[in-house]
């Protein structure tokens, strides 16, 4: 599985260097490692960052606190969740290119420069490369059978668009500190 993985993140960088993104031996960008991942059920894939650039520190306010943030990395490993690999390989890359957005500078997180990026190889490779992911349709699109956890406690609604979710525990703040990814309204929680 770790050839399989290996292979098609060579053929991600290949397209992207098509495209004009050299990620691979860019100092701008860092090294990228890429692995497996066992113990996450639920993400598709997490890129982890070290070794920040100092020059780019920033500091975001947040009522009282000073939250420092950095715009570069030199360090990243990008881990790909072990049961992704069991469905497309459209869905393998999607993951791949989402992480890989991820190691550009100003791409931390899913605001205005990962969406450019993302929109950006939409146009030029086709891929839809979304924020958040939902299981149950890739697994279908794979044609692998999902099996659906059972032992959640909670059911979370988004009040504006409907979308449904489960967790199996929740932080006590969770209503007030997180919004809906795709129309970023408020949750309800309930009980199951």
């Amino acid at each position: 599985m770790e050839e399989q993985l290996q292979k098609i993140y060579e053929e991600c960088l290949q397209e992207l260097q098509k495209i004009g993104m050299n990620l691979q031996n860019n100092p701008q960008i860092g090294t990228i490692e890429i692995g497996l991942s066992s113990r996450s059920q639920k993400r598709y894939g997490v890129c982890k960052q070290t070794d920040p650039d100092r020059n780019t520190r920033y500091i975001e306010r947040r009522g009282r606190k000073k939250i420092i943030h950095y715009a570069k990395y030199q360090n990243h490993k990008i881990e790909i969740s072990t049961w992704v690999m069991q469905l497309d390989t459209s869905i393998i890359k999607n993951t791949i290119f989402h992480e890989l957005i991820h190691c550009i500078p100003n791409c931390n997180n899913h605001g205005k420069e990962f969406k450019k990026y993302a929109e950006y190889i939409h146009q030029q490779l086709g891929y839809t490369i979304n924020t958040t992911g939902n299981k149950k349709e890739d697994f279908a699109r794979s044609n692998v059978a999902y099996q659906e956890e059972k032992n959640n406690k909670y059911q979370i609604q988004c009040q504006t668009c409907g979308q449904v979710f489960f967790r199996k525990r929740i932080c006590k703040n969770f209503v007030q500190k997180y919004r809906c990814a795709k129309c970023n309204g408020k949750f309800q929680v309930m009980k199951i």
